[in-house]
């Protein structure tokens, strides 16, 4: 009955019921992007940037872990050409998201494709993987309107917080570990997540390659870290299947 009356509503109607479906499953994960926003901009005005240039970056930029890499890099006055540099090696983990999401929107102009790559952020693309990620030939445009339910609010929702943060920064006292914060509410949307073995290999590498890499210069024990946990996920189901075709 439920089919029927989906299959009766036309295109705009499966539209809309994709773009819900999308909000539904991320609407846990607000809580942490809340929470990571809002961190972020108290960090912006604390680290000395006035409220105008991190209004300026919180909507241009739309990066939590380059924004907070280049915020000490600024403070210090270093040139220019490395705040851009340390900003892209901890960004370049989205290039292996990129790469994972162009057989879901290939068939899309590239303006539209730069437009879906400036919203998408790691929870976004954990959350539609975790959906999509065993059918990139499915209905493009059910999983486009899913995407979008899923990146909107996240924009929408760091965006609000990152500014409430700017401005309300200044009556922050230093003594609150907002950052502390932040992270437990990223680990309560991650850890639900690991429900396969490859996810806890994936999970399990990351974490391990992280910590051995905090005292490499530019965060390259982060992008290590993503290359290292996909690696890992992928060789695990690889192993799985293999496995499972022998038996």
């Amino acid at each position: 009955m439920r089919q029927t009356r989906f299959s009766s509503w036309g295109p705009n109607a499966r539209k809309r019921q994709s773009f819900a479906s999308g909000f539904v499953d991320v609407r846990a994960a607000l809580v942490a992007t809340s929470v990571w926003g809002l961190v972020t901009g108290v960090a912006m005005v604390k680290s000395g940037l006035t409220e105008n240039m991190a209004t300026l970056m919180t909507v241009l930029v739309y990066a939590g872990s380059a924004q907070l890499t280049s915020l000490p890099l600024i403070a210090s006055s270093e040139p220019l050409w490395l705040i851009f540099m340390a900003a892209t090696v901890v960004n370049m983990r989205f290039l292996i998201f990129g790469a994972a999401l162009q057989p879901y929107f290939r068939h899309l102009p590239w303006t539209q494709r730069l437009a879906l790559g400036y919203v998408s952020s790691d929870i976004s693309f954990v959350v539609f993987m975790g959906r999509y990620g065993d059918s990139p030939g499915g209905d493009r445009q059910t999983q486009l309107w899913y995407y979008l339910g899923i990146v909107v609010p996240c924009w929408l929702f760091w965006n609000f917080f990152s500014l409430l943060g700017v401005y309300l920064g200044a009556f922050v006292p230093a003594s609150w570990s907002l950052d502390f914060a932040a992270i437990l509410a990223l680990l309560a949307i991650i850890i639900p997540l690991v429900r396969t073995r490859p996810m806890l290999m994936c999970l399990i590498v990351a974490s391990a390659i992280a910590w051995a890499g905090q005292l490499l210069p530019l965060r390259l024990g982060l992008v290590g870290a993503v290359t290292g946990g996909v690696l890992a996920g992928v060789l695990t189901d690889r192993f799985q299947q293999h496995k499972r075709g022998r038996a």
